[in-house]
C-alpha cells in the first residue's frame, strides 16, 4: 500500500535497520516511537502488500436455467450428389432459351425439341403434354401460371401458346406482338409477359380479347431473361445487348411504350440469370455470359451497384434460398457446375457436380428445398437447400426413365 517505502526497503532499507540492530543497543525509547507511528499511520510495515478491506466472498452459484442456453446452431450439410438423375435426349444447348420450370403444383415441366412435357415430382409419373409441328417449333420457353394449372409455352414462330395441364387442352394462342421467337416467359398474376428476339417486352392480359396491355422497349437484341419481384410492381429483364433493365409497372401507360425505369450497363456479357431477394425487397442479383462471369448485385431504389463477385465461369440462372441468406447459382463453361454461396460474404458453401457439359437451366421446388438444373441432355435434382436436421447426403440415384415415354430415355 507504501510502494516508495516498499521499494526502500526491498532495496536499501534492509540493510541499514540490520545494521541499526546488529551495532545498536536495545532501545526502548525507540521502540516505542516505532509503536507509536504503527498506531498513527495504521498500518504494519512489516507487509508489503495487504488489503484495506477483506475480499468480497464469492457469490454462490445458481442453478442454470436451461432454456436461457443458447445452443450453438446445427450445421447443415448439403449433399454433394443429385437425388435424381433423368435422361433428357432433345434438350436444345441454347443459353438464350428457358426450357425448364418447376411449377407450384410440384409438377415440372421441360421442353424437348418440339415437345413439352410433364413430369410429377410426387409421383414420378410423366405426361406429355403437347407436341408442336415444325413450323411452330422447336419450343424455346416453357412457364407455369401461379394457378398451378395453366402452363404458357413459347415458339419459335414468335406464338405462345396457353395450356390447361388438367385437361391436357390448348386454351388460347397469342398471335399478334412479335416477330420473333419467344425466349423468356414470366407471370405477374394476370399477366403474361413475354421477351422475344425482336428486342421487345409485351404484358399480356389474358382475361381480355386485345391482351397487349404494355410494350417495353429498350433492349436492342434478345430478350432472354424475365423476373417479376414478389410485390408485383418492379419487371427485371436481361438481353443479348449485355443491359439489364428495370421497368415500374405504376409508371406504365396503357398499350404505350414505357420507359425503364434504370438501365444498367456493367455486365459485358449476356444477362440470363435474375434472382429477386426474398429479404430485401430492393435488391436484384443478376448473373453475366461467358466474357463476363459475374454476379452484381443492384439497389433498385437507386440503381447502384452493391456488389460485384466474380464466378470464373458463365453464369446461367439464380436462385436464393427461402429460409437462409443462400444464393445458388448454376454455371456453363468451363465449369458446368453449380455453386452455393453465403450472402452477404459470398464464400462458397458448396460446389455441385455431375454435368459433363454446360448447365443452361435451374428452376426451384415450390417447398423451396430442391432444385432442378437441366444440361447435357440431364435433369438433375439436387436437396440444396434441404432441411438444417439432415445429416448426411442421400445416394445418387442411378439414371431412371420417364414411364412410358419413348421420347424420354
Amino acid at each position: 500500500m507504501d510502494f516508495h517505502y516498499a521499494h526502500y526497503m526491498l532495496t536499501e532499507g534492509w540493510k541499514e535497520k540490520k545494521k541499526e540492530e546488529d551495532q545498536s543497543p536495545f532501545s526502548p525509547s525507540k521502540e516505542a516511537y516505532r509503536q507509536r507511528l504503527k498506531e498513527v499511520f495504521g498500518m504494519n510495515r512489516s507487509r508489503i502488500l495487504a488489503f484495506s478491506n477483506k475480499p468480497p466472498a464469492p457469490l454462490p452459484l445458481a442453478t442454470p436455467n436451461l432454456e436461457a442456453v443458447s445452443l450453438p446452431k446445427r450445421i447443415r450439410r448439403v449433399p454433394q450428389t443429385a437425388e435424381r438423375i433423368l435422361d433428357c435426349p432433345g434438350l436444345i444447348n441454347d443459353y438464350y432459351l428457358n426450357l425448364l420450370d418447376w411449377g407450384k403444383g410440384n409438377v415440372l415441366a421441360i421442353a424437348l425439341e418440339n415437345t413439352v412435357y410433364l413430369w410429377d415430382a410426387s409421383t414420378h409419373t410423366t405426361l406429355e403434354l403437347v407436341t408442336v409441328s415444325d413450323d411452330e417449333g422447336p419450343v424455346t420457353s416453357v412457364s407455369w401460371a401461379p394457378d398451378c394449372r395453366h402452363i404458357a409455352i413459347g415458339l419459335d414462330n414468335s406464338k405462345i401458346q396457353v395450356w390447361d395441364s388438367t385437361a391436357s387442352r390448348k386454351v388460347r394462342t397469342l398471335r399478334e406482338g412479335h416477330q420473333a421467337r419467344i425466349g423468356s416467359l414470366a407471370w405477374n398474376r394476370n399477366i403474361l409477359t413475354t421477351g422475344s428476339a425482336d428486342s421487345r417486352i409485351i404484358n399480356n392480359d389474358l382475361r381480355v380479347r386485345s391482351h397487349i396491355v404494355e410494350t417495353y422497349r429498350g433492349h436492342r437484341h434478345e430478350v432472354c431473361g424475365l423476373k417479376w419481384s414478389p410485390s408485383g410492381r418492379y419487371l427485371a429483364s436481361g438481353g443479348n445487348d449485355n443491359l439489364v433493365h428495370i421497368w415500374d409497372r405504376s409508371m406504365a401507360s396503357f398499350n404505350s411504350a414505357t420507359q425503364w425505369l434504370h438501365r444498367i450497363q456493367d455486365h459485358t456479357a449476356a444477362v440470363k440469370a435474375l434472382a429477386w431477394c426474398p429479404f430485401q425487397s430492393n435488391m436484384l442479383a443478376s448473373g453475366g455470359g461467358m466474357n463476363d462471369q459475374c454476379i452484381k448485385f443492384w439497389n433498385i431504389n437507386t440503381g447502384a451497384c452493391l456488389n460485384s463477385v466474380n464466378t470464373g465461369s458463365q453464369v446461367s440462372a439464380l436462385i436464393w434460398s427461402n429460409n437462409e441468406r443462400e444464393l445458388l447459382s448454376s454455371h456453363g463453361l468451363p465449369d458446368n457446375n453449380l455453386i452455393l454461396w453465403k450472402y452477404p460474404s459470398m464464400v462458397q458453401m458448396a460446389e455441385l457436380t455431375g454435368h459433363t457439359s454446360r448447365v443452361l437451366f435451374m428452376s426451384q421446388s415450390p417447398d423451396g428445398l430442391a432444385v432442378a438444373s437441366a444440361g447435357d441432355e440431364t435433369l438433375r435434382i439436387w436437396n440444396v437447400f434441404g432441411n438444417p436436421d439432415q445429416a448426411t447426403p442421400k445416394k445418387e440415384v442411378t439414371h431412371e426413365p420417364f414411364a412410358h415415354v419413348s421420347r424420354i430415355r
